[in-house]
């Protein structure tokens, strides 16, 4: 997703450069532990930067909100969210996404950058788990 989302706006001309703050929900499991694991923080400034943060799945909101904090907190100017597959949810979520990529079934995904436990991350399709 982050590669062709890089790809599509340098054919407008937008020049992008990447940070990564990787946040954990899931650990192995297909649902959510309610709680978010801060694996790696980011390694540049953001400082008086315009900030876009990229998640993959937004269902619960909590990875994303505290994505949003973090940054926030690292002095971005501002900060826009984006995600590839917004779930339905039965409660509302804070905040959410300003862009959405399309809306996905309540199933666990996996393909196209989307892994369980590790694995699965490679297939070229975006499929369902039961």
């Amino acid at each position: 997703f982050a590669a062709d989302l890089t790809r599509a706006l340098a054919r407008e001309g937008r020049n992008v450069r990447f940070d990564a703050l990787w946040l954990a929900s899931y650990g192995d499991e297909q649902t959510s532990r309610g709680r978010i694991e801060v694996r790696a923080p980011y390694q540049r400034s953001l400082e008086g930067r315009k900030v876009l943060i990229l998640d993959d799945v937004f269902d619960t909101g909590l990875s994303l909100a505290e994505a949003v904090r973090i940054t926030r907190e690292a002095g971005a100017a501002e900060v826009l969210t984006c995600v590839f597959a917004r779930k339905p949810w039965p409660k509302p979520r804070a905040p959410e996404p300003d862009f959405v990529g399309w809306e996905a079934p309540n199933r666990f995904l996996v393909g196209y950058g989307l892994d369980h436990a590790g694995g699965l991350r490679g297939l070229p399709d975006i499929c369902a788990l039961d």
